[in-house]
């Protein structure tokens, strides 16, 4: 976000509200809603856009349709002390992950990764295993969705034609 100070009022979180609802929605529209103009509304967009408040825009796409049919969440556990900065370059270099995250607790980074099959899963996670600092991994897979309509049941790239290869290394 811009460092400088900027006022968040209840109308630009409607605005909001309703681009996360919707970001198709047009000013038009939205202006409509809350009553403003929709060059009111366009104003306050760009403003919250140049504030670093809206990072951007996207579709959420049914993973099963870009092809990936299968999701887990991997637990990740490092020797010693892997800096946050050490582990995001690491995960930057999978196609795979959708998400990647320090957290509190035993484990020291939980990702989200989407493959287009168990095989694929498998092969990911044992790339994974190979980084140098990786001590070990716990995963969970993804049965289904409880909020399907939430933007971690969506995807926002397709799966890779093939996955890089990789000598497997059990651990």
């Amino acid at each position: 976000m811009n460092s400088r100070s900027t006022p968040f009022d209840e109308l630009d979180r409607k605005i909001i509200t309703a681009l996360m609802a919707n970001a198709r929605t047009s000013f038009a529209e939205i202006g409509t809603a809350i009553g403003l103009s929709a060059t009111a509304v366009k104003r306050r967009v760009d403003r919250l856009r140049e504030t670093g408040v809206i990072t951007g825009f996207s579709a959420t796409v049914k993973p099963s349709a870009l092809g990936w049919r299968t999701e887990a969440y991997v637990e990740v556990y490092c020797e010693g002390a892997a800096p946050p900065r050490r582990l995001a370059e690491v995960v930057r270099d999978y196609p795979e992950i959708a998400a990647a995250m320090t957290v509190t607790g035993g484990a020291d980074a939980l990702l989200h990764v989407r493959a287009r099959d168990v095989e694929h899963f498998e092969e990911v996670l044992e790339r994974i295993r190979q980084e140098p600092f990786i001590r070990k991994t716990i995963s969970v897979m993804v049965l289904s969705h409880l909020l399907p309509e939430s933007p971690e049941a969506g995807a926002s790239q397709p799966a890779p034609a093939e996955s890089r290869g990789g000598a497997a290394d059990v651990r």
